[in-house]
């Protein structure tokens, strides 16, 4: 799920067909990074110090990008718009990956994304009770599909399926995503989308190696071969790649090809199109970790991104939506 990529305009001009590859390959992207963040968890990397290390090395790439492409992003934020940044940063850039990654290092990766994605689920219902917005009545069909969904997949009839603190840290991260989404709808929807990205970023590398620096990463982890894991076991690569990925492949180049898609696609489709990836991610836990869950559990998770999906067009017709973050 990943933050603060923003569009200021409805239907940006451009062709849609490009818009849809470009965001298709970002969700696969992220897809392919759920299994690869797991793999270095399980080589050695825990989850708060890949945490620091994602954002960490993502801000000089960010900055390299804002640099050569639009050198305003690096003008430092002024006014309120530190202040959401700053929230922003710590809670939908720093604490959203952390819990992601807990989660995904104790839950089948695919129901870890169910539950990080039933953002927009709790988004609507903040909308609807404490903001007092107008939202459609798909609201409730969409709450009711994704509890019930929810509670086929975790196999709540047999008792809780699925590790305790994995689902804690699942839910957290739908909380964090959700927000981002409302910071997102509040404080900064009119910034531009690399400026957020590249602020927002730097005061997670900030807050994270205040709370966990860098410096804990075990240097040997990062030197020594390490295995894929699962249906791949027997694939070794060094550590450092799998790290280089993560901040490379798993964070600059979906963000941009996001940020590109959004100059084809209206920012609602984008995010409705992004909902591939709980669906992506679970059937690379199939092939790559040997994940498998049974027919009424597949049906449960899909009643759950028909919940998501609803929950995002339960609310009035915005201009602006946030970009995916995982």
């Amino acid at each position: 799920m990943s933050a603060g990529a923003r569009s200021t305009t409805g239907r940006p001009p451009g062709r849609p067909a490009v818009g849809y590859v470009l965001v298709l390959s970002a969700a696969a992207l992220f897809i392919v990074n759920a299994g690869v963040s797991r793999a270095t968890i399980r080589a050695g990397v825990d989850p708060q110090t890949l945490t620091t290390i994602r954002a960490t090395g993502s801000v000089p790439i960010f900055a390299l990008w804002a640099l050569l492409w639009d050198r305003s992003a690096l003008h430092p934020p002024r006014g309120r718009m530190i202040g959401w940044l700053v929230v922003m940063g710590v809670v939908g850039v720093a604490l959203l990956q952390w819990t992601y990654f807990v989660a995904i290092d104790r839950l089948p990766i695919g129901i870890a994304l169910l539950l990080e994605y039933t953002a927009p689920v709790l988004v609507a219902l903040w909308a609807r009770f404490v903001s007092r917005e107008p939202v459609s009545a798909r609201l409730w069909p969409a709450l009711g599909l994704s509890l019930v969904g929810l509670a086929v997949v975790a196999r709540v009839w047999s008792g809780l399926a699925f590790d305790g603190l994995g689902v804690v840290a699942g839910f957290g991260a739908a909380t964090c995503f959700a927000v981002y989404y409302l910071v997102g709808d509040h404080g900064i929807s009119d910034r531009d989308p690399l400026h957020v990205i590249l602020w927002a970023f730097l005061v997670a590398a900030v807050f994270l190696n205040v709370v966990w620096p860098v410096t804990r990463l075990d240097a040997d982890v990062a030197t020594e071969a390490a295995s894929l894991g699962g249906s791949l076991e027997g694939v070794s690569v060094p550590g450092w790649t799998l790290l280089l990925w993560v901040v490379v492949l798993g964070s600059v180049a979906p963000f941009a090809l996001t940020l590109f898609a959004m100059r084809h696609l209206p920012p609602t489709v984008v995010v409705v199109v992004s909902m591939v990836e709980p669906v992506g991610v679970t059937a690379l836990g199939w092939a790559w970790f040997d994940e498998t869950l049974g027919l009424v559990q597949l049906a449960g998770g899909a009643a759950v991104v028909a919940g998501i999906v609803l929950a995002q067009s339960a609310r009035r017709a915005r201009a602006t939506d946030p970009v995916p973050v995982t």
